[in-house]
């Protein structure tokens, strides 16, 4: 059994990033942003007539600048183009395709470049993230992000199609993945 990495002499939780790859280069990117403790700050599942195929969610006003935050992505990272998206009430699901246009092509593929975390997915969540929480406190809303975001390189045209499908459907899973009695995931 290896040792957990330290930090300044205390316990530090291992990155679940791809070890030795870019972040920062060309890609399509999968990410999930949840609140803190899955609190549903930005908004309910409505169910219309029809059914949950058709449900969608009713954004708060913090839900609100979610969605507006996430469409301004690309007004402070000129690099990225925004795919699919959801706002759900305690999480974002969303699709980042990140174009660097490299005058001598893209890096090879886990090339491990280190430097200032600028232009990589870090930056890019940091900022988005940054901006919801800005709001949030500045109208006197209670509010945490979860400290970490989940993601996914997206490998495959099929694998970029089943994310879009899951990312479209999200709210009509609703019912099946959260327990609406007791505010708990089943």
């Amino acid at each position: 059994m290896t040792e957990p990495e330290l930090f300044r002499e205390t316990y530090r939780v291992a990155s679940t990033r791809l070890p030795g790859y870019d972040y920062g280069q060309s890609g399509a990117y999968f990410v999930t942003v949840c609140t803190h403790d899955r609190q549903p700050y930005f908004g309910t599942v409505e169910v219309p007539a029809e059914g949950w195929d058709a449900a969608w969610v009713r954004p708060t006003v913090l839900g609100q600048r979610v969605l507006s935050g996430w469409a301004s992505i690309s007004t402070f990272a000129s690099f990225v183009t925004l795919d699919a998206f959801v706002l759900m009430p305690d999480h974002v699901h969303g699709v980042l395709l990140f174009d660097k246009k490299e005058p001598n092509g893209p890096p090879l593929p886990y090339e491990n470049r280190f430097g200032p975390q600028r232009q990589n997915l870090a930056s890019v969540m940091r900022g988005f993230k940054s901006g919801v929480t800005t709001f949030a406190r500045i109208q006197g809303l209670a509010f945490q992000w979860q400290a970490r975001f989940h993601d996914r390189i997206v490998r495959s045209d099929d694998e970029m199609t089943r994310i879009r499908q899951y990312i479209e459907t999200n709210p009509s899973r609703w019912e099946k993945e959260w327990d609406n009695g007791e505010g708990l995931y089943r």
